[in-house]
Order: C-alpha cells, then structure tokens, then sequence
C-alpha cells in the first residue's frame, strides 16, 4: 500500500486544515523553489501567519496582493541590493536578491487582515471570517398539540 505525503499539499494552502483527516495523498510538488523561505503557523482558532523571509528586499520591492481565493506575494529589487543605485562588483555574494513570486491558495472565508516587515521577516496576517448566514445555527423543536380526528356525522335519509 502506497503512503502520501501531505505536507506539498499544506505548503501553499492556507485554512485548509481541517482537510487533513479527509485527505490521503498528495500528488507531486507545489511547482515552486524554496526561495524565499516561509513559515504558516496558526495562531489563533480562526487566525493564521505567514512569516517570510526576505532580506535586502524594503517595502516598496514587496507585492501583496490577495484575490478571491488566492494569495500573491512577490519581491523585485528596485536597484541593487545595496539601494544606491551603484554597479557592484561582489567578491562574494550570499544574500539573495532575485525577483520571486510565491503563491498560496486560500480557503473560503479567510480575509488578509495586515502586513508588516520587521528585521528582514515578512508578516502577514490572515483570519477566517465566517458571515453569520453561513455559521451553523441551532434549530429549535416545538411540538404542537395533537388534533383530534373530526367525526362526520351522516344522516340517513328517509
């Protein structure tokens, strides 16, 4: 019997995990490199965090980017890695700083509630927002009274 790995499944998914006990398998990659490196933690019953990092790259090189059920965030330097605007001749260059476009589906209801870069590590908050007609609701049971069977009285005619 063959076993699944769900963890490519879960990599670029965001809500989905209540998935996880009806799904089995996971087929292949997410397709995607591992640059940059990211985290998703749930923080919260219905709160979830995407921390990414993104070294060299400032607000204005980063894209966020959220619609209907997808998340895009992509990095583009704008100059060089130094921000000077300067031709750098690198002896050794270790930080990356190549453009990126990371994507990641989003279950229903979920809503991108804010962004923030601190040291390098892209923040992005996420929560899901169930409207009210789609949260279950309790139903009441009333129970009426029981009519009683109407009798026809007939006549017999004479």
């Amino acid at each position: 019997m063959r076993t699944y790995d769900l963890t490519p499944l879960f990599r670029s998914t965001i809500g989905f995990d209540r998935l996880n006990s009806l799904l089995d398998a996971a087929f292949g990659e997410d397709g995607q490199n591992g640059y940059p490196p990211y985290n998703i933690e749930k923080v919260g019953e219905d709160a979830y965090r995407i921390t990414m990092a993104v070294a060299g790259f400032g607000e204005k090189d980063l894209s966020i980017v959220a619609q209907e059920s997808m998340l895009v965030i992509s990095g583009r330097l704008q100059g060089d890695a130094n921000g000077n605007g300067d031709a750098s001749r690198y002896l050794h260059r270790g930080i990356a700083s190549r453009a990126f476009e990371r994507k990641f589906s989003l279950a229903d209801h979920i809503k991108v509630t804010g962004a923030s870069l601190v040291n390098g590590l892209l923040h992005v908050d996420l929560v899901r927002e169930v409207p009210e007609a789609k949260k279950p609701r309790q139903i009441q049971i009333t129970t009426k009274p029981v009519k009683e069977p109407q009798t026809i009285e007939a006549k017999s005619a004479a």
